[in-house]
């Protein structure tokens, strides 16, 4: 197993299938008795069913997805761990930018056996951003010229 075209692969499945919320891709890239955790304070989610249920119900939740982005992985022995940015509306309407840090431990046939990913969702609401926050911004509402000012 090459641990960092699997961290790679990883990274674009979940890129992919995010933005046509298709649940069967990701689900994929997971062992058949991982342990998945969504949030650190969420009970995890035991086994590929598990993982295809939260998916199924946090794809549900999304009304609309505008983009999706991954980072490079950084890889160190068989972990991998890399940065994303969601922009989407909610199930009510409401713009949201979830940004956050997904890591995964691979196993020889390089399917991830212990992910977890931390994450911080936010209303877009066009206010300017703290000083020193790095998290772009949601296409729609880029400021001419490219930077990422505001949220």
């Amino acid at each position: 197993m090459d641990p960092h075209a699997a961290a790679h692969r990883w990274a674009a499945t979940w890129t992919t299938a995010w933005q046509a919320h298709d649940v069967e891709p990701v689900v994929d890239l997971y062992a058949d008795d991982c342990v998945h955790r969504s949030t650190p304070f969420r009970p995890p989610h035991q086994g590929r069913q598990a993982v295809r249920e939260y998916l199924s119900q946090a794809f549900a939740d999304e009304q609309r997805i505008d983009n999706v982005r991954f980072g490079t992985p950084v890889v160190q022995g068989d972990r991998a761990c890399v940065e994303y940015w969601a922009w989407f509306l909610d199930h009510d309407g409401t713009a949201m930018t979830l940004a956050g840090c997904a890591m995964a431990r691979f196993d020889a046939e390089a399917r991830s056996a212990k992910p977890a990913t931390t994450g911080t969702l936010h209303r877009a609401t066009g206010r300017h951003r703290k000083s020193g926050s790095r998290a772009p911004m949601h296409p729609e509402r880029q400021p001419a010229g490219g930077t990422d000012a505001m949220v």
